[in-house]
């Protein structure tokens, strides 16, 4: 089933405008600071404002920039039309009439979704490795703090941080997967789950909420720049990581027991 439904899910419109833009994002960034130059001055702890020093830094200031919203669409895009779409086309309930369990039809349509959201976050690091390199060449990697890190130490670092983002985005991915079990609309599952990552983020802008902070889903989505600093910081990605754990877990087990629950007439 899961080659089936990758193969459904690959061919279509959608899939290849939404990869079409992972790839266009960093391309147009190093289109614009291969023009410009970057900015004159960096007062701002930002690998964006430092991406013209490196090859190696686009990717990192594509994924820092891409992460808090562009990525956060695409993956609600894949999860929220899951089955929700299906049963809009009514052609869910025909998937059942086979001998298929809900079950596996849930964990296949949920594998198909996270290979294709972790394949979006590779189109990421991929695409602006590769501009970058031709644009501004093959450098040691200079952070925000104007530190440098040698071509051998950062890139392994930059594959942590593509998949560390990846992993970032399950929650969302859960949330709006549990959504498109519940409801037949499609665009409304993939607007909660990018309306759960815009309230994260407000909230998480709040200081007032203090130590609640931490215990939202975006909180640690930008940990990973302490792979890129000296000493190297990884308690916050460790956080970041079982973080989403009790998201993914509370998520997946809404939608399994609603779907299993749910009469499906279309």
């Amino acid at each position: 089933m899961v080659r089936v439904d990758l193969y459904k899910q690959a061919f279509r419109m959608r899939t290849y405008l939404a990869m079409a833009l992972m790839m266009a994002i960093p391309i147009i960034i190093t289109v614009a600071f291969k023009t410009t130059g970057g900015p004159d001055e960096h007062d701002e702890e930002d690998f964006f404002l430092m991406a013209a020093s490196s090859g190696l830094n686009v990717p990192l200031a594509a994924l820092s920039m891409m992460s808090d919203f562009l990525l956060v669409v695409v993956v609600a895009l894949f999860a929220g039309t899951a089955v929700a779409e299906e049963a809009t086309w009514g052609t869910l309930r025909y998937l059942l009439v086979r001998p298929v369990s809900r079950s596996r039809l849930l964990a296949a349509k949920l594998a198909v979704v996270c290979l294709l959201s972790v394949t979006a976050t590779l189109l990421i690091t991929i695409t602006g490795l590769v501009a970058g390199v031709i644009a501004f060449g093959w450098h040691p990697v200079v952070s925000p703090f104007f530190e440098e890190f040698s071509q051998a130490y950062a890139l392994p670092r930059l594959i942590l941080a593509t998949f560390y983002v990846a992993w970032c985005m399950t929650g969302i991915l859960a949330f709006a997967f549990m959504l498109s079990t519940i409801t037949d609309a499609a665009l409304g599952a993939v607007g909660g789950a990018v309306g759960l990552s815009i309230v994260s983020h407000i909230l998480n802008a709040i200081p007032a909420l203090e130590e609640l902070r931490n215990f939202l889903p975006t909180y640690y989505w930008h940990a990973w720049d302490g792979l890129f600093v000296r000493p190297q910081v990884t308690d916050e990605m460790v956080r970041g990581v079982l973080l989403q754990v009790p998201y993914v877990f509370v998520f997946l087990a809404v939608a399994w027991w609603w779907f299993h629950r749910r009469d499906i007439v279309c």
